[in-house]
């Protein structure tokens, strides 16, 4: 008699190993967003080099990789520095709101009793460091009324939720970064002021008389009192006021002559003649013009669409975000990078009177960059975080009351 034995069950199917991914759109790293800004990020260190082997050989005792090594240096300690922030649930970053504003509030009126050569009081110098307090000013602003509108988005249409307290916080730090004088820098403190409050839902209505009283006070600082006169002279008019007095419209003309003879295709990488000590500042605020000496029309329109892609891309990680806060945060630093990236080119092109201001990740600054990087990590937090669907854990508190 034959034994019947039981029949074997089926094996359990094996779970597939999981890969692990270090920047995977499955973890949450936006991809197109990282390599959007890394690209941007190794042209704007090529066009940095570029810009000022000529100018740091004269001012370095011959060393012409002086600027690029730093900058160099502060990138590696930036792009660290933005993996690591990334990694961070950017939830967190509401505790710190009103400490931040508090502090850079504090270090703005430093930066304004601290004695200066110059008249000019922007700067804070350490030993072995030194910043601009508007740089931190920028993000405080920015991830406060990413909080405050997270927290109040649904009286953002009131006067004394959605607008008041708004415009007290703009008023007075870009009140502090004017007395510095720091011209640009107010105007985009402005700028990412109302484009902020404009997408976190205030009343139209309440930002254009906003706009309309900032027309007004500038109109009146400029042709009744004569503030930065000469700059809106040579605005108007760059070539008149060169033959009259050169050294006042030195740096428009020459940005111009730099633009100019770049053509089409331009001279070619390397080979521009006005940052031979002719055009002021080739490696910083005026990089744009050899970038157009150089690389020609289609090279300037190039860096241009990195900028718009970047921006597109930023607002997409915020309109998929899963909570206002981390819309609002992303919205806001993107919006920074595209507002100072457009004034920069506009000064470097006479399109606007010139206020002195730099070109994101093209610009020499160490701890400017490592400041934007910085805040490039939150927006890759924001996306992160789109995956897993995490809210603020305020902003659920504040829905279920």
């Amino acid at each position: 008699m034959a034994s019947s034995k039981p029949a074997a069950l089926p094996a359990a199917p094996s779970k597939p190993k999981k890969r692990f991914r270090l920047f995977s759109v499955s973890q949450g790293f936006d991809m197109p967003f990282l390599i959007i800004l890394m690209i941007i990020l190794v042209v704007g260190l090529i066009s940095q080099f570029s810009a000022s082997y000529a100018y740091s050989y004269y001012w370095n005792d011959g060393d012409s990789f002086y600027y690029i090594k730093r900058q160099l240096i502060f990138a590696l300690i930036g792009v660290a520095a933005m993996l690591f922030i990334s990694t961070i649930d950017y939830h967190i970053l509401h505790h710190f709101a009103i400490p931040l504003m508090l502090v850079s509030f504090v270090l703005l009126g430093v930066a304004l009793m601290l004695p200066s050569s110059t008249g000019i009081h922007r700067w804070i110098r350490l030993p072995g460091l030194q910043f601009q307090p508007s740089e931190i000013a920028k993000f405080a602003l920015i991830l406060l009324f990413a909080h405050l509108i997270s927290l109040n988005h649904k009286k953002m249409k009131t006067f004394l939720a959605g607008y008041l307290p708004f415009i007290l916080i703009l008023g007075v730090t870009c009140g502090l970064v004017f007395l510095e004088p720091h011209l640009s820098g107010t105007i985009l403190l402005l700028g990412i002021g109302i484009v902020m409050m404009f997408v976190g839902g205030t009343r139209l209505l309440y930002l254009l008389g906003t706009v309309g009283l900032g027309v007004a006070a500038v109109i009146y600082m400029v042709f009744v009192k004569g503030y930065e006169q000469e700059r809106i002279s040579v605005w108007l008019n760059p070539m008149g006021v060169y033959e009259v007095d050169p050294d006042a419209a030195w740096q428009t003309v020459q940005s111009l002559y730099a633009i100019g003879s770049g053509g089409v295709m331009g001279q070619g990488l390397g080979n521009s003649r006005q940052k031979h000590l002719f055009l002021p500042e080739p490696h910083n605020d005026f990089i744009f013009s050899v970038i157009c000496e150089e690389m020609g029309f289609v090279g300037a329109v190039l860096v241009i669409v990195l900028f718009a892609l970047l921006l597109w891309r930023g607002i997409t990680i915020g309109m998929k975000s899963p909570d206002k806060f981390g819309s609002m945060l992303a919205v806001g630093l993107t919006a920074q990078i595209g507002l100072q990236a457009f004034m920069n080119m506009a000064v470097v092109t006479n399109t606007i009177p010139n206020t002195g201001i730099s070109l994101p990740f093209f610009s020499y600054g160490g701890t400017s960059l490592v400041m934007l990087l910085a805040q490039m990590g939150v927006v890759l937090s924001v996306s992160r975080n789109i995956s897993f669907g995490r809210s603020s854990p305020l902003e659920r508190r504040r829905d279920q009351t």
